[in-house]
Order: C-alpha cells, then sequence, then structure tokens
C-alpha cells in the first residue's frame, strides 16, 4: 500500500508530489478548526445518544476533541501536509490521542456533509462579526450626527448644487444603509444556519441518526430536507458575500465622499493625521489613503463573490472538488469586512469637519432655487410657471455675478410682481433646512428623530 490517506484503500500508490500539493488545503481551512471540532463532538454526542456508538465511546470522543482544540490554541498542534485538510488532520491526532476509537468518529458522515457544517458555522459566525462591527460604525455616525445638526453643507445631485441640507442628516443616510446591511445579514444567516449532517456523500446513510440534534447542538435552527441539496449548496457562501459586497459598496460611497470633502476645491474636512499620509516626493500631501483603500477594497470582494458564482454556474450536483474554492474567497473577504469597518469606524470618530467651507459652499450655486419656487407656488403661482420664473431669476443673478438672495426687491417683482419682502428670509439656507420636516427629511425635528430611531434600534440589536 503505498497512500496513508484515509481515503486510500483502493489505491496501491500515493498521490503525485505536485497532486499532493496542488490539493492539499490545510494551510488555509486549518482556520476551520473550532466549528471542525464543534461539529464533530455535536456528531459524536449524537451518535451516543442513538446508540450507534456507546455513551463511553461518544464520551472519549468529545473529550479527545476538546485535547485537540487545546493543543491547536496552544500552538502545540502539528498540521500534515499529507492529510490533506483541516478535518483529517483533526481526526488523525485524535485517534493518536483516544486509540481505535478514534477511527469511529466519522460514522455516519462523510467530509461533504462535514465540512458542509463546518464551513457553515465558520461563515455564520463571521457574519455576526460583521454586524457587531456595523453597529459600532452606525453608533459613531450617530455620534457625529448629534454633534452636527445645526451645521449646514450643499446637497447635491450629479455632483452638483442643489438643496442645503444638515450634515447630520448626510451622515445619517449611511447609517441607514449600514443598518439595512446589518438586516440583510440578518436574513442571509437564515439560510446559512441549516445544517447538512446527516446528508452524508450524498445519499443520505442508513445509520439511525438525528440531524435535528446535532442542528440544535450546534445552534443551528433547521436541517436540509433533501441529502444532495445539502452537500452540493454553496448558495450561502454567495448571500454571504453579496452582503459583504453591499456594504463594501456603501463604504465605497462613503469614502468617496471623504476623498473629495478633504480636497481643498472642497475643504469641507480635515482628516486626522493617523489616518492618512504622505508623500515621498511632495512634502505638501496628506493622503486619503484609508478611504482610497477601502474604495478600492471593495473590488476585491466583488471579485470573489464573481469568482465563486463563476465556480458553481456549471456543476452537476453532487459534491464536486470544485467547491473546495468556495472558502479562500470568503477568508480574504471576512478579513477585508472586518478591517475596513474597523478603519473607517476609527477615521469618523476622530474626522474634523470645516463648518465654515460648508456654509460657505451653500452660497455657491443658487442651492436656495427651490425655495424661491416653492414660495411663488405658495402665492398662488403654478409649480410649472413658479420653475420657469425662478430659472429666469437665477439666469439673471448669474449675469450679475450675485446670488438670488442679493438681487434687490424692484428686480424679483419685475420677475413676478407677488414677490414681497418676505422672500429673503425664506432663501436663507438655514430656513430652508429647517422647513423641510417632512417624514424623512433634513429639517431639524426629523433629524433628531432619526437619531432617536437608530439609538433605540442599536440598543436592541
Amino acid at each position: 500500500m503505498g497512500t496513508n490517506q484515509s481515503w486510500g484503500g483502493r489505491f496501491t500508490q500515493a498521490p503525485d508530489t505536485l497532486v499532493a500539493q496542488f490539493t492539499d488545503s490545510q494551510t488555509y481551512d486549518r482556520i476551520l478548526y473550532r466549528q471542525d471540532i464543534l461539529a464533530s463532538q455535536a456528531h459524536a454526542r449524537m451518535l451516543g445518544t442513538q446508540g450507534v456508538l456507546t455513551q463511553d465511546e461518544a464520551k472519549t470522543l468529545i473529550e479527545g476533541l476538546s485535547k485537540v482544540l487545546a493543543e491547536i490554541e496552544a500552538g502545540k498542534f502539528t498540521w500534515r501536509a499529507s492529510l490533506e485538510d483541516v478535518h483529517m488532520n483533526i481526526e488523525a491526532r485524535l485517534t493518536e490521542l483516544v486509540g481505535s476509537v478514534g477511527k469511529k468518529l466519522h460514522t455516519g458522515r462523510s467530509r461533504n456533509d462535514q465540512v458542509g457544517l463546518t464551513f457553515r458555522l465558520f461563515v455564520a459566525d463571521e457574519m455576526t462579526v460583521w454586524q457587531d462591527k456595523l453597529r459600532a460604525l452606525i453608533e459613531t455616525l450617530c455620534t457625529k450626527a448629534k454633534a452636527e445638526q445645526t451645521t449646514l453643507l450643499p446637497g447635491l445631485t450629479h455632483l452638483q448644487p442643489a438643496q442645503p441640507i444638515c450634515l447630520a442628516h448626510h451622515l445619517l443616510a449611511y447609517a441607514w444603509m449600514f443598518k439595512r446591511d446589518c438586516e440583510r445579514i440578518d436574513d442571509a444567516k437564515k439560510r446559512v444556519r441549516i445544517s447538512p449532517l446527516g446528508a452524508a456523500a450524498l445519499a443520505g446513510t442508513t445509520y439511525p441518526l438525528n440531524p435535528y440534534e446535532v442542528a440544535k447542538d450546534v445552534g443551528f435552527p433547521a436541517v436540509y430536507p433533501n441529502s444532495l441539496d445539502a452537500v452540493s449548496d454553496r448558495d450561502f457562501v454567495i448571500e454571504a458575500l453579496s452582503c459583504a459586497s453591499i456594504l463594501m459598496m456603501h463604504c465605497s460611497r462613503l469614502c468617496e465622499e471623504f476623498i473629495l470633502w478633504a480636497h481643498p476645491s472642497f475643504a469641507f474636512l480635515t482628516l486626522p493625521d493617523a489616518y492618512a499620509t504622505g508623500s515621498s516626493i511632495m512634502p505638501q500631501k496628506k493622503n486619503p489613503d484609508v478611504c482610497e483603500l477601502v474604495r478600492g477594497k471593495s473590488g476585491r470582494v466583488y471579485g470573489h463573490l464573481l469568482g465563486i458564482l463563476t465556480v458553481m454556474k456549471g456543476l452537476p450536483l453532487a459534491y464536486n472538488r470544485d467547491m473546495q474554492e468556495d472558502k479562500e474567497g470568503f477568508f480574504d473577504t471576512t478579513t477585508t469586512v472586518i478591517n475596513s469597518l474597523g478603519v473607517l469606524t476609527g477615521l469618523i470618530t476622530h474626522l474634523t469637519f470645516r463648518r465654515d467651507r460648508m456654509l460657505a459652499a451653500c452660497k455657491q450655486g443658487f442651492l436656495n432655487a427651490t425655495e424661491l419656487a416653492d414660495y411663488l407656488t405658495q402665492k398662488g403661482l403654478p409649480f410649472r410657471e413658479a420653475h420657469h420664473v425662478t430659472g429666469r431669476a437665477v439666469a439673471l443673478a448669474e449675469s450679475k455675478g450675485v446670488c438670488l438672495e442679493d438681487l434687490d426687491l424692484p428686480t424679483l417683482q419685475s420677475l413676478d410682481p407677488r414677490i414681497a419682502e418676505d422672500v429673503y428670509p425664506v432663501l436663507d439656507p438655514k430656513t430652508a433646512v429647517a422647513r423641510r420636516e417632512t417624514l424623512g427629511g433634513t429639517g431639524p425635528v426629523s433629524v433628531a428623530k432619526q437619531i432617536e430611531d437608530l439609538t433605540q434600534w442599536l440598543n436592541h440589536a
């Protein structure tokens, strides 16, 4: 016999050295050790309960697996490439510790359903960490918003001046996005947290297993109703990567705005030194590298999502080794998401906003034009006509190089006699913001309610 592989009974020759290296996954999937041991202990416990193993055998396996866990966490575990993956490395060490009973651990299961449960546990755990990081980011945005409820800045559409809003409202828009990310992850976890154990290789097993017991033991509320689907499914990874891609898109959009705002043309904020870098040649530079990296890493996460979709699109039922490619992309993604959310939270905590620059920018680009149109509408002019009159007012002010509020009353009245002295308070950007108290608007009452609602959600999430 030329191979020591667990599956080597029918083989007379060991794998070629290059093949062994090519198929070796323990170099990266060893990160799953904790979840694999948890799942194996649940499986052993169930085997004992069902009488497939004796209670003493099950106890020996459970205690032996705890010893393996302790060795790994103490850095005393020897990983062997010849055993291919985390699962066989753990089983082999277990057998060394407890003897031949260790060889009974795999009774009634295959690596197909074993890997499926182990990886699902890991994905669910990591998605919970994402949610913790998202809540910290939302809390930071709410804290900043509380301090900026009276700060005005230009709201943009098409990256052009549109209407004045308050900075708190702008920050809260991202807080609501990240809240949706948390909720999206919650929904996806319902489909991640389904146990495939009991499906064995693809057809189920002849042993009297109780898959519900294993699922309950590991904290999963459901089991797969179809053994083929159980070992073939990687939707849970795809959904997780989709959630990660969307939340990274939100991070990227926020970072893009900070990059713009840090530019001297805007100068809406000052980057903290600890979250910026300099240039090797230009002494004056203060580069928003943190924001740029988060923006760039969103593409990295998208790539992993596309990668697993491409892997899965042509696979027949049931398990195929192609599916081993589901892990490295997710491992890289979860590291990217956790680090990005953490660094973005720190950046926002230490950002300084230039309120004077934001207010000055509200005077450029005729952001109060809609206020004049609404004013005329309230005076009885149909909105489309009011829109036309206001457009003429903007053109006139632009030709004179002044703002709308700088046009004197006779000039405004030459455009429409309904305009009176009371138009000037309406054209003040502070008034424009204060008047917008519709649900979700930028007015102070609306913004305060948003902060309250998000805070209550954080307290109960």
